[in-house]
């Protein structure tokens, strides 16, 4: 019998198609539900066939976060990939404030691009910050003068700065999945090596109690905290992005051109937002 396994192209064809099943939902069952209750009929089986689309797409932005840390770690060009990924956020946002809030442009939510950048932008510099920390630390004794432990600890708090700023910038944006997205990426950044259940714990953890926190600051005084982390449980229906995950092979399969894998993300968006406002 035949081994199952994904390539990257593989795992990118499945974030693709949970993502558009997500957004789907978001956007064009979403606005179905305000009609039909506008009018008013009974919404509560198409509320449920929504919650259920949306559990698809929970898998979409942990493959996703996986990928961007692939990537990160097999590029040619790290500079080149931070660009890529912030010119698709910038080109991204209108389509994407178009499709979920019916704006040219909302201050109050940006594209998944955005968190993809600045996690990839966390371990780049945090890998740059770790080498020269390294390189200082291995200095021979005799050519060590009495500042080079400064400049280890200098280099460490640029580390971890670096991912404080980065989820710092996320919140204050309103990134898709804010400081829990880039934690989400760092963690596949040190987990990369690691065993499977260990990686699956901290990816379980960083999602729940990240999204938690994103909500509990967003909703406090609202709804109870407990009543928040029962709602934040339905991120880990993004955990089945792992099934795919431990049948990756590390081969890149026969990837699509990048215009197109980045140019999927705005053009689904447009042709959703076309759905609910000209076809309707």
């Amino acid at each position: 019998m035949k081994k199952i396994v994904f390539t990257n192209a593989g795992l990118k064809n499945i974030a693709y198609l949970t993502m558009l099943i997500d957004h789907f939902f978001a956007v064009v069952i979403m606005e179905m539900i305000r009609r039909q209750s506008a009018a008013g009929y009974e919404t509560d089986l198409l509320r449920q066939i929504y919650s259920a689309g949306r559990a698809v797409g929970r898998i979409s932005f942990v493959l996703f976060a996986y990928l961007a840390v692939e990537g990160f770690l097999y590029t040619r060009s790290r500079r080149a990939y931070l660009l890529r990924l912030g010119i698709f956020a910038l080109v991204s946002e209108v389509p994407f404030d178009l499709a979920f809030s019916g704006e040219i442009m909302d201050r109050g939510s940006q594209n998944v691009f955005f968190t993809l950048f600045l996690g990839v932008l966390t371990l780049t510099v945090w890998e740059w910050a770790g080498n020269n920390a390294r390189q200082v630390q291995g200095c021979q004794p005799d050519r060590r003068d009495r500042c080079w432990w400064v400049c280890v600890i200098a280099f460490r708090m640029v580390q971890f700065g670096t991912v404080v700023c980065c989820c710092v910038i996320a919140y204050v944006l309103h990134s898709d999945y804010k400081y829990m997205g880039v934690l989400l990426i760092f963690s596949f950044y040190l987990m990369h090596d690691g065993k499977m259940i260990p990686k699956i714990a901290l990816a379980g953890c960083v999602m729940l109690f990240g999204i938690w926190s994103v909500n509990c600051l967003r909703y406090n005084g609202l709804y109870t905290k407990a009543y928040l982390f029962r709602f934040s449980m339905r991120e880990l229906y993004g955990l089945a992005a792992f099934v795919p995950i431990a049948l990756y092979d590390g081969s890149k399969g026969r990837q699509l051109p990048k215009a197109v894998c980045y140019g999927f993300y705005p053009v689904h968006l447009l042709v959703l937002h076309w759905v609910v406002t000209v076809i309707w």
